[in-house]
């Protein structure tokens, strides 16, 4: 009966515990695994082998186990006359993935590039489709509650048949976070049904141009609710402010009306983002879309009794008329529809895009969705837009894009200077 003579490090009870685990012979790239009946009848010179990383493991008392495939196995003899081989091999397959990682990333950020296309792509078409149609609704019947009330009831069918159907897992939900939703929700019906009152009174274009200042009340409010933004971020709403100025002062089609509730729409969605961070802060496992499903029910709720009693005792003659004045019937219920489906397609996609896309380039993007919406618009409805007009509006465009790069260095130096407090 052989013994074995091996150093103190590979007769510990790892080594032998995961040779046991092992293959009683395997194989793979420059080594040799040997079964513990082989290892007795092994040299210690040539068990002395062993790579010096598992030997230094060994030594320091480490599981094996850890060890990756290739690296925890024991060369045997032939392998010692065949090492220079192995090494030109290696030199081959280590320039042969030189040449391969390169082309792996190029591969891979053209499909990223390929597959932000495609977000924005949608994105900005459902869109443009929804403020089409839903002017077109409003042109033919212009009661403005009753069809925001339509297009949130749409909404929440169709988030109750994506979670009914189990194409989204059902969110876990309690009376505490129904509750932090009443805020949230009650801004978000404000913002809408205001949205829909300035679209019946002014053109989808000035409209755009209007809520671009946004951001100007977001910040002003924010300051209200304890956060202060820095000064180049002050500074860069003030051409959203110029411009907006110039685009009502030169607007055509200009309506007292339909620029106030733009203003209360902007501010509605903006407290609606605010209260949404400060409520469901408690509440991570929510996801974006399914939190915006929740604020359509809630909103709902809110919205459709107070359209009922506005605009309640005029449904049945607005429909009349709106019917009389198209080809067929289906031609304004194919309109009041697309605008529903729509109404909820563009909105369950920008919580998807800001979902996948990061805050700054979302915000570049909702700039640029703006823009590409003011342009469709002109070209469907032939819009009269003069220069001044258009100067403005560029002008609040381009301070909304200034606007969205100051906030995202502020959330840089912020993050910056986290870093530097925990370390």
């Amino acid at each position: 009966m052989l013994s074995l003579h091996t150093p103190l490090a590979f007769s510990s009870p790892a080594l032998l515990s995961h040779t046991k685990s092992q293959a009683p012979i395997r194989k793979s790239h420059n080594t040799t695994l040997i079964c513990p009946q082989t290892l007795t009848r092994l040299p210690s010179s040539v068990l002395l082998q062993r790579p010096r990383a598992a030997a230094a493991a060994a030594a320091d008392g480490e599981d094996l186990k850890e060890l990756k495939d290739g690296e925890d196995s024991i060369p045997d003899q032939n392998e010692a006359n065949e090492g220079k081989d192995d090494d030109d091999e290696d030199e081959e397959e280590d320039s042969s993935c030189t040449r391969i990682i390169p082309e792996m990333n190029e591969s891979k950020s053209r499909t990223s590039a390929l597959h932000l296309a495609l977000v924005f792509g949608l994105w900005y078409f459902q869109n443009v489709v929804f403020n089409i149609y839903n002017k077109k609704v409003l042109d033919l019947f212009p009661y403005p509650w009753l069809l925001a009330s339509f297009q949130l009831l749409v909404a929440s069918l169709c988030m109750g048949f994506l979670w009914a159907s189990r194409l989204r897992p059902f969110p876990r939900v309690s009376k505490k976070f129904l509750a932090a939703l009443l805020g949230p929700a009650l801004f978000h019906a404000i913002g809408h049904v205001s949205a829909c009152i300035t679209f019946s009174k002014v053109a989808v274009s000035f409209a755009h141009v209007i809520r671009t200042s946004e951001p100007v009340f977001s910040v002003v409010l924010s300051a209200f609710h304890g956060r202060f933004y820095p000064l180049h971020v002050w500074l860069s709403v003030l051409p959203i402010v110029a411009g907006c100025s110039l685009a009502a002062a030169t607007e055509v089609s200009f309506d007292p009306c339909g620029l106030w509730t733009a203003l209360i729409s902007n501010v509605g969605f903006v407290l609606c983002g605010i209260y949404s961070k400060h409520s469901l802060y408690d509440f991570p496992h929510v996801s974006g879309l399914d939190l915006y499903g929740w604020i359509a029910i809630i909103s709902l709720l809110y919205l459709l009794p107070v359209a009922v009693l506005v605009e309640g005792s005029r449904l049945a003659g607005g429909v009349r008329l709106a019917l009389a004045a198209v080809p067929t019937p289906w031609t304004f219920c194919g309109w009041l529809l697309l605008s529903g489906v729509f109404y909820h397609l563009h909105n369950q996609k920008s919580y998807r895009a800001l979902h996948k896309i990061g805050p700054l380039t979302f915000s570049v993007g909702n700039t640029m969705k703006r823009v590409v919406v003011v342009v469709a618009s002109v070209l469907v409805f032939r819009n009269p837009i003069r220069p001044l007009n258009a100067l403005g509006s560029a002008f609040a465009m381009l301070g909304t894009f200034l606007y969205s790069q100051a906030t995202a260095m502020e959330r840089k130096e912020n993050k910056a200077a986290a870093k530097k407090k925990t370390a």
